[in-house]
């Protein structure tokens, strides 16, 4: 099986997303590429335990593609094997009227996870740079100061809210959270066979949405925002990994492998050692034990 090279997916100069892979040959076949898998999330779910232990970082992980990339079954096939209690997953959808009545980024601060943890965002902030972008009306529910209409909405306002996302992101890298964000590249065409899969297979049909369809007729502005947020948001400390998506399981274990390879860097992250005198008493405590 080929190997994954970080570098073939991190984002770290200039990108077009057209010219990016949407597939990409492991040179092996399903099984292997799930067996790969399988090996893969086991080392991530012993160092989740680690992770927990240890208590000093947090890890974000967020996921981006357009309708049908695989963001839910990549959820659950490649956190399948962590503990229950150590991730957290948050699905981010149309807001509601509280958070609407709360800065753009406060739902997404307070679903953050603590130390120890892993979060997972399903959608996440950068569809206030995307699906608003492409329909600026949506900002005028945001109740905001001084923009009074969609033509009050120009670059300065995107530019600040990049700005501003970026900020974020720095912030709680500064302060413990490891970010991984992972944009799933699906090719138009496979984006099709699949809504027709959701559409032919009645057990699927509640995936579908009338809406989904109205969405695909703009890809192309879709595509030029995405274009946007990778090369003006991928930083050291929150790097963008563009996937190629139009095959799953490859999709996975490509995603699973970068998390195991970049969290394998942190060797500070140990299981903390008990103090001197209760490691002194060790078989004391054994030899109570055993005694009852």
């Amino acid at each position: 099986m080929k190997s994954i090279d970080i570098s073939e997916y991190k984002v770290t100069s200039k990108i077009a997303i057209k010219e990016s892979n949407t597939f990409v040959d492991l040179e092996a076949d399903e099984k292997a590429i799930e067996d790969a898998l399988e090996e893969t999330r086991e080392q991530l779910g012993e160092l989740q335990d680690t992770l927990y232990a240890h208590g000093k970082y947090a890890v974000l992980v967020c996921l981006q593609g357009m309708d049908a990339a695989g963001k839910d079954s990549l959820i659950r096939e490649v956190f399948k094997d962590f503990n229950a209690r150590g991730v957290v997953v948050h699905s981010f959808k149309v807001p509601t009227e509280l958070e609407k009545k709360h800065d753009f980024l406060w739902r997404h601060y307070i679903a953050l996870p603590a130390r120890g943890k892993f979060g997972v965002f399903n959608r996440t902030h950068y569809e206030n740079v995307l699906v608003t972008r492409v329909h600026p009306e949506y900002i005028m529910g945001e109740n905001i100061p001084h923009i009074n209409g969609v033509e009050d909405i120009d670059d300065k306002f995107w530019d600040k809210r990049f700005e501003q996302i970026n900020n974020f992101e720095e912030t709680i890298a500064d302060n413990g959270t490891i970010i991984f964000k992972f944009f799933l590249n699906l090719s138009k065409e496979e984006q099709k066979n699949r809504q027709l899969r959701r559409l032919h297979k009645t057990s699927k049909n509640w995936k579908f949405s009338a809406g989904d369809l109205d969405e695909r007729d703009l890809w192309s502005d879709y595509m030029r925002c995405y274009e946007d947020i990778l090369n003006r948001t991928s930083k050291p400390h929150a790097p963008w990994y563009v996937i190629p998506s139009d095959d799953k399981p490859s999709a996975r274990l490509t995603v699973a492998s970068i998390m195991l390879q970049e969290l394998q860097k942190y060797t500070d992250i140990k299981e903390p050692e008990l103090d001197d005198k209760t490691k002194a008493r060790i078989d004391e405590f054994i030899a109570r034990l055993e005694s009852e």
